[in-house]
């Protein structure tokens, strides 16, 4: 269960992230896009908040960019820090880049072993009442035993790509698509939104 709350943030997520993707190697150029599809998955320590999002356009490539929020730096990944936001319920929330996040990664891998799905929404609004929401996207995993774990509490070192991103561990290595389309073959975390079915996320091999 991913909790949200009904508050003010400042900056707001898009101007935090879009500035930053234009410097990534996999950022295919096109400025005319925005968000179609986004889901949580769920952090079980309940401490970091981790949100994917799915950017379209209309002549470019469909973007996969999940950030992951925390309430303080991420020691090991001081280069993946996207910048700091204002929550008015949370405070100082700081943004990274999920696949540099040990726990991004760490839940990654459990969701594609376990055959999972993304995290049940709460909204918590400013009297206290919750309601739930549905996720603009949906994610499942494959449901495959064989997939490695990872500690969350081991660093990962990512490397970026023209399309794609990797992401070694002991034995295995995770590929998350930048830009959706020719993922590679494997167990992997597929997601569907209004405009697509069947995307394959982010790929385990061994």
């Amino acid at each position: 269960m991913a909790l949200l709350h009904d508050a003010t943030i400042s900056p707001r997520k898009d101007e935090i992230i879009d500035p930053w993707l234009r410097t990534r190697s996999w950022w295919d150029g096109q400025a005319d896009r925005g968000p179609v599809g986004s889901f949580r998955l769920d952090d079980p320590a309940g401490q970091v908040g981790m949100e994917c999002f799915l950017f379209g356009s209309a002549t470019g490539s469909t973007l996969f960019v999940p950030v992951t929020y925390r309430g303080a730096p991420l020691p090991t990944a001081a280069d993946a820090l996207l910048g700091t936001m204002e929550h008015s319920a949370l405070g100082t929330r700081y943004v990274h880049d999920a696949c540099a996040d040990p726990v991004f990664v760490a839940t990654v891998l459990d969701t594609i072993r376990t055959g999972g799905r993304q995290a049940d929404l709460l909204l918590r609004r400013a009297d206290g009442t919750e309601v739930t929401r549905e996720p603009a996207a949906t994610v499942r995993g494959a449901g495959v035993p064989s997939v490695p774990a990872h500690d969350p509490a081991h660093a990962v070192r990512p490397t970026d790509g023209p399309d794609r991103t990797t992401v070694p561990g002991a034995g295995w290595t995770l590929t998350v698509m930048r830009r959706l389309g020719d993922a590679p073959q494997g167990p992997a975390l597929v997601g569907s939104f209004e405009g697509g079915a069947d995307l394959r996320l982010a790929v385990v091999s061994v």
